[in-house]
């Protein structure tokens, strides 16, 4: 049996190789062990902190997970203002740039070149080498706490590749890939929500949540690029900040260079001018720097930005193609999508042929019709969509476009309810609907059923091998061998990874569900409130309404879900077929503080919120984010919020920080005995 002193060493050995192995994936992006070892790794330090809930600490790579929701933000001065960029457009501003930096200089200089990335910029404060502190830029001066957000993206280290005593700070700009950024709208347009206009906009807005459980469902990623105070650590130039930040386990963009001259500078934004497309992640352009970090006092800044670096932004790129037809696509929740299908015409790096037009108002906002010229541009350099049309080129010969009146996949009669923009196709039993549904209930966030894609989904439905999510689990090898490009091999490793996802929580469940305005964050709130999938089904509108976070149309959108037969049929087939419909109770004694509420408020000095509610819930409390009479006490740290407020006008009990730890060891002596 393992004791107290020996699950503590383990851990600690566990958070060094979890977060060495994060070097080499994120930074190195060369990993050396396989995600299945590195799962393991990862599910025993899981464990051993479940079990010893006391060794937990906030660098632990469990602690990327979210903490609960927040009230507001709490302010963050910054000690050295976080400044803008000032942009040129244009070779010869850049040229006019660099001669102002060698007249003020008196001399030449090198410059260091880094790509633009579009993102949020963040300061991020560690102290012996552990991650305490991250911060939004806000106004420059007064930016937000964001460190339980920051605290979620996978390639932050909490903890640097060595000890590194006093206070760091380095700053960076976090942003969302492409790909995230096309997923993340793909399933906000299928829940009814309003879409992100490109992945700038999406990370600020992920980074910005007061629950970090939702920005821990957005994937963010973060480059790091700047450190303050670089004269402590004998850094004296740009590009040996950039090497240094990577030895430290920071990511960095990795496509810097050393220019010597105007020309160098030049023929590096000329070359990620198109190159910059075939990235993961969007750029806007190229951040020019003053690589001598001695320069920068005489240089000195403006009211709003540094005289020693520039953005030369890349125009945004539009193009001119004709509209050859309209076709009409049908999403999982029977939404009909009108898509311009256009003459192929190269954009932002790739041959664009479809673009999207959003729905028949945008249709008729535009006037655009069939055979019309059209400009084209990619949201967020990624979703190519029409922005324009060029009514002067009209010969008279150009179709208005109408959706149509029956689905173009099954026929049906199609609807538009009263408030939406959307036409929807109302059979449930359309294959298109099927396809895209079955989709949803394999992706990452739902089911998580690695193998299923696109293609294979298509050739199960049109085979009629598959009609709904049921009939994944009786599949059999057989069965997949006869669909193209799939032998025994591959047929094996889908059987295994369909019947492996028997076990996902019950949050995963619910989301695959496809239950309209239910996303992710939504249904670990279902699993975590009715704990089983019959008593979500028993749920009536007022105690859906009741629990925070769901409004009176999520609520009447889930109980209409669980009011159709055909979906209970559904949810009896999958439990049927040995998919998990409940969660698994931990079996716990009960503690001395069983079902007492605790808020806590302001910061604690002798550990992180997230430590603190660990060790009231293993005392068998409830942590709360809010005050209301049933509270039992609550802690006051430093800086406390209007929960202290709160709790004096209801005449809640208040307690601060040193009682509060006594009671602790009263409490834990008490379930010791």
């Amino acid at each position: 049996m393992v004791d107290l002193g020996e699950a503590k060493k383990r851990a600690e050995g566990l958070r060094k190789e979890i977060e060495k192995h994060n070097y080499y994936y994120y930074v190195l992006d060369s990993p050396v062990i396989t995600d299945e070892e590195y799962d393991a790794l990862y599910r025993e330090l899981v464990e051993l902190e479940r079990r010893f809930p006391e060794i937990i600490t906030p660098d632990s790579p469990t602690q990327r997970v979210g903490g609960k929701p927040k009230e507001e933000f709490r302010k963050v001065v910054h000690e050295i203002p976080m400044l803008s960029m000032d942009n040129v457009f244009t070779q010869e501003e850049l040229q006019s740039f660099v001669s102002r930096v060698h007249r003020i200089l008196e001399r030449e200089v090198d410059f260091t070149t880094e790509l633009k990335v579009d993102g949020i910029a963040v300061s991020l404060v560690y102290e012996d080498g552990r991650f305490v502190l991250g911060a939004t830029r806000g106004d420059g001066r007064v930016g937000e706490d964001v460190t339980e957000n920051l605290r979620t993206i996978k390639s932050l280290p909490l903890r640097l590749m060595e000890l590194l005593p006093g206070r760091l700070e380095v700053r960076g700009e976090v942003y969302m890939t492409k790909e995230d950024f096309a997923s993340l709208n793909r399933s906000r347009e299928e829940d009814g929500e309003p879409l992100f206009a490109n992945p700038r906009n999406a990370a600020a807005g992920s980074l910005r949540q007061l629950d970090p459980n939702v920005t821990a469902k957005r994937r963010l990623r973060i480059f790091v690029y700047q450190v303050v105070h670089p004269e402590e650590y004998g850094l004296f130039s740009q590009f040996q900040v950039l090497s240094w930040l990577r030895n430290k386990g920071f990511p960095t963009q990795g496509n810097e260079r050393i220019c010597k001259n105007f020309e160098g500078l030049w023929n590096y934004i000329e070359e990620w001018k198109e190159k910059r497309h075939s990235l993961a992640y969007a750029t806007d352009g190229v951040v020019v720097k003053v690589d001598d970090l001695t320069a920068y006092e005489l240089l000195g800044t403006t009211a709003k930005a540094p005289r020693w670096q520039i953005a030369f932004k890349y125009p945004a790129e539009e193009q001119r193609t004709r509209l050859l037809r309209i076709e009409v696509s049908v999403g999982r929740t029977g939404a009909l999508t009108p898509v311009a299908i256009l003459e192929p015409v190269r954009l932002a790096g790739t041959v664009v042929q479809r673009a999207s037009l959003h729905n028949e108002d945008e249709i008729k906002r535009l006037d655009v019709r069939v055979g019309d010229y059209v400009y084209v541009r990619k949201a967020g350099e990624i979703i190519p969509e029409v922005v324009r049309v060029d009514y002067s080129a009209r010969t008279g010969q150009e179709r208005p476009f109408a959706i149509p009146e029956n689905c173009p996949v099954c026929g049906a009669t199609v609807v538009r309810l009263v408030g939406e923009v959307a036409y929807r196709c109302p059979n449930k039993s359309c294959p298109a609907q099927i396809k895209e549904s079955i989709k949803h209930f394999a992706s990452r966030d739902a089911m998580d059923i690695k193998g299923l894609g696109e293609k294979i989904i298509e050739q199960l439905v049109d085979k009629k091998m598959v009609g709904g999510f049921a009939d994944l689990y009786k599949l059999k090898k057989e069965d997949l061998i006869s669909l193209d490009r799939m032998g025994p091999k591959s047929a094996e490793k889908l059987i295994n990874a369909i019947n492996s996802s028997k076990d996902r929580p019950l949050s995963r469940l619910i989301y695959a569900l496809g239950i309209r305005y239910v996303g992710s964050r939504t249904a670990e709130i279902l699993a975590e409130r009715f704990k089983s999938m019959d008593n979500l089904a028993k749920a009536d509108i007022q105690d859906l309404s009741d629990i925070p976070g769901i409004g009176p149309q999520i609520a009447s959108s889930i109980v209409a879900f669980f009011r159709d037969e055909k979906n209970l049929a559904t949810i009896k087939d999958l439990a049927r077929c040995g998919i998990k419909m409940a969660e698994e109770e931990s079996e716990r004694q009960e503690g001395p503080w069983e079902g007492w509420k605790i808020v806590f408020t302001g910061e604690l000095e002798k550990a992180t919120r997230n430590e603190a509610e660990n060790i009231v819930k293993d005392l068998g409390a409830i942590p709360s984010s809010s005050v209301s009479r049933n509270v039992a006490f609550v802690v006051v740290g430093r800086n406390p919020g209007s929960k202290l407020a709160k709790a004096q006008e209801l005449g809640v009990k208040i307690v601060d920080e040193q009682t509060f730890w006594i009671w602790v060891d009263e409490a834990k002596s008490k379930k010791g005995n």
